[in-house]
């Protein structure tokens, strides 16, 4: 027997809204995007062409100088581990109190 799922139920396969998705978990994901195309020879571009807010292109920038070190001593898995989890940890710092200060730019 299958129960139906009425408006507003979430299915296996459905995606949060941006607006339901917290601060620090879309700058993780946005960040690590970015993080594995500058590593992958994509070159840093404009920060605000990227989507990313100052305080989150430092975060990137971090996190790359991090990620080159480690894929040249372990290899592009270990590079990628330490971008998922650098990027999460970072951006839950960044976000820790709800929003980050110092203007809408920040």
């Amino acid at each position: 027997m299958t129960a139906c799922a009425g408006p507003g139920a979430t299915g296996a396969g459905s995606t949060p809204s941006p607006s339901a998705t917290p601060p620090a978990a879309l700058c993780a994901r946005i960040v690590a995007h970015w993080s594995r195309e500058v590593l992958d020879g994509g070159g840093y571009g404009d920060y605000q062409s990227m989507g990313l807010s100052d305080g989150q292109y430092e975060i990137l920038r971090s996190v790359v100088d991090a990620a080159r070190a480690v894929e040249k001593r372990e290899g592009a898995p270990a590079a990628d581990e330490l971008i998922v989890r650098r990027s999460r940890e970072d951006c839950a710092a960044r976000y820790r109190s709800g929003t980050p200060g110092g203007g809408p730019w920040r």
